[in-house]
């Protein structure tokens, strides 16, 4: 208490990785006024990943005391099929979890609210809210990092699908008869553009290590090795997302995650790509293909989606 006025309210926003659990103490406005972070310990069991996102959420709570704040909510996204309305992950492959009513254990717990959603859905939420499609309706979020995984926009908010399977787009097949993926299919867009995989393909075949930054770095100065991995990359996700403009017709794409650091070197190539591909449209009188920009929020698009998933536990708000 300071003056007699109660404590500001603020949430903890808790983004849980197969690796590694990335935490943040978030205003009304969503800015970030602490972190903290932890390993996943996936390998313990449920019981040891429950333990360490509770420890989390406990050291940033006990901050915002220190800032004279009340800590009135969790927001909680994680990987998988979620199911934000009952609270459950119903399957993760990276943690794995099957039909864990997480929401409910934490909140029994910590003492407080808890609303969960999906983190790529998260991250075009807060793009969607406060980032680089805020005004833009009917907009696709693509996240490439360790996988690729989408979040179609319409009306500003996130589609979750029939059972919360939407946006799996990573598993669709690009190359015919290409890689093996472990969802057991071939030629899927995340084996050949995510920024692991481009890693992956450039030391397969140079057996330097390198990461996607890095490798996109050498294909512009000539790397042959380089360039043809990214060139692959390119022609993976460029097919990968005319097929969901022609399916989605989304007035922007914002690309996330980890790759879409590169920026303009990716940004551009690709943008050259769509309009190629999709030349046709501009007979109908509008732009070819989809502008493209990159997340407002980078790679921390997720922890900022959480808070606002956060807010949503809150009672009244």
């Amino acid at each position: 208490m300071t003056n007699g006025l109660a404590p500001a309210p603020a949430v903890v926003a808790v983004d849980v990785g197969g690796t590694g659990i990335k935490a943040a103490l978030c205003d009304r406005d969503c800015a970030v006024l602490a972190t903290a972070s932890r390993p996943t310990p996936a390998a313990e069991g449920v019981p040891a990943v429950l333990a360490a996102i509770c420890d989390i959420i406990d050291e940033l709570s006990g901050r915002a005391e220190q800032r004279r704040l009340s800590v009135a909510g969790i927001g909680l996204i994680l990987p998988g099929v979620v199911d934000p309305a009952a609270g459950l992950v119903r399957y993760s492959a990276n943690l794995p979890w099957r039909d864990l009513p997480i929401a409910e254990q934490i909140r029994r717990r910590v003492g407080r609210p808890v609303a969960i959603e999906h983190d790529v859905r998260a991250a075009g939420l807060a793009e969607a809210r406060l980032g680089a499609a805020r005004d833009v309706p009917d907009a696709l979020f693509l996240g490439i990092g360790t996988g690729i995984a989408a979040a179609s926009i319409v009306g500003g908010r996130p589609v979750a699908g029939s059972g919360g399977l939407a946006g799996e787009i990573g598993h669709l097949p690009v190359v015919a008869g290409g890689e093996p993926c472990g969802c057991g299919r071939r030629g899927c867009a995340e084996r050949y553009a995510s920024a692991a995989a481009i890693s992956r393909r450039y030391q397969a075949r140079t057996g330097r290590p390198a990461s996607a930054a890095e490798v996109i770095e050498l294909a512009a100065t000539g790397d042959p090795a380089a360039g043809g991995v990214f060139d692959e990359a390119l022609a993976a996700l460029s097919q990968l997302l005319i097929g969901c403009v022609l399916l989605l017709d989304p007035e922007l794409i914002v690309l996330g995650g980890g790759l879409a650091l590169a920026g303009d070197a990716l940004l551009d190539p690709l943008a050259d790509r769509l309009r190629t591909g999709l030349a046709w449209r501009a007979a109908t009188g509008r732009p070819a293909a989809p502008p493209l920009r990159t997340a407002r929020f980078g790679d921390q698009a997720g922890r900022i989606g959480a808070a606002l998933v956060g807010w949503q536990a809150v009672p009244g708000d």
